[in-house]
């Protein structure tokens, strides 16, 4: 089995300081890579700041043999996001890897939720990464191509409560890397999506007491199950020259590698819908066993499904591309 190298090549990892972003920055410097770790070494909730942990992840990488810089912007700010960039190119000439891996967190049941915290929870786990994303599309579109691992999440998914304005943006995450992996193939580009199952401060045992109600050292074995280390190797991954996905997520952690997919089935056709047909064929339209994926997927060629309506008509939201 070949090593993945990332000999000669740049990676910026936001977020990199701390928990699987630092897992992630130290794993790139292993395998050969340039690491610009990203982290204004904020609290979980976003307050505060500090140039400890980007600082600290790079002289770890250094003192390995390896090469790293420090950046300490925050992703919500525009300016910062271009100096971002600027830093990559400044300390080694290229950029050719990002991982949009920053994020904050703050479970709490919807009704306790403030606006302020929706808008900060928007601006750094969405916005920031569409910046991110957009400042380097621009730099990957110039040098012929590049690679974007975005750092999605199962909070969308609904399976857990307290994910209101955490899985929001999340789940603007998910639509932006699959819309965005879209345009990627005629660049070079490649997006993909990571959805982490890892124990790190945004999952303590404190944080998990709070959303499940039970005792924190219920929790306490988690760190132990899911480490950052674990569910690093799907980043490698995805950020590597000779991945041919493009548009997928993948979810990993725990020792598991596993796909997460936005699936559309046939459903039910009739030519004059009516609300009360849907109501009789509820179970048809609900079955998914022979579902197929919408989007992407591999090597920048559309999956999604084509439905046929009555009298051999072609659905007006078949893919152009």
């Amino acid at each position: 089995m070949t090593e993945l190298r990332f000999d000669g090549k740049v990676v910026l990892i936001t977020g990199g300081g701390r928990g699987v972003g630092r897992s992630h920055a130290l794993s790139f410097a292993a395998r050969g890579a340039k690491v610009v770790v990203v982290d204004p070494g904020v609290a979980v909730d976003g307050s505060g700041g500090s140039a400890g942990p980007a600082a600290e992840v790079v002289a770890e990488i250094k003192a390995a043999g390896g090469e790293a810089v420090a950046c300490v912007e925050s992703v919500t700010d525009e300016a910062g996001v271009a100096r971002m960039i600027q830093t990559a190119l400044d300390a080694f000439g290229r950029l050719d890897v990002v991982v949009n891996n920053a994020g904050i967190n703050g479970p709490q049941l919807f009704e306790n939720h403030t606006a302020e915290q929706f808008r900060r929870m928007c601006e750094v786990n969405y916005i920031g990464t569409v910046l991110v994303s957009h400042a380097a599309w621009k730099h990957f579109m110039k040098n012929g191509g590049g690679r974007i691992v975005n750092t999605a999440s199962e909070g969308p998914l609904g399976i857990h409560e307290m994910m209101t304005a955490y899985g929001g943006p999340k789940g603007g995450v998910i639509g932006h890397t699959l819309a965005l992996a879209a345009e990627g193939p005629k660049y070079g580009i490649a997006v993909n999506g990571f959805s982490p199952r890892i124990a790190t401060r945004m999952s303590s045992p404190e944080v998990m007491s709070h959303v499940y109600g039970r005792p924190p050292e219920s929790f306490a074995k988690n760190g132990q199950i899911f480490p950052p280390e674990l569910a690093t190797p799907a980043v490698i991954y995805l950020a590597h020259e000779s991945c041919p996905l493009n548009g997928a997520i993948l979810c990993c952690g725990g020792g598991q590698v596993l796909r997460m997919a936005i699936m559309q089935n046939q459903g039910y056709t009739s030519e004059n819908l009516t609300a009360e047909e849907i109501a009789a064929n509820v179970d048809q339209i609900m079955d998914m066993s022979a579902a197929k994926n919408v989007g992407v997927g591999i090597g920048g060629q559309a999956e999604m499904s084509k439905t046929n309506l009555a009298g051999g008509r072609k659905s007006t939201l078949e893919p152009s591309h």
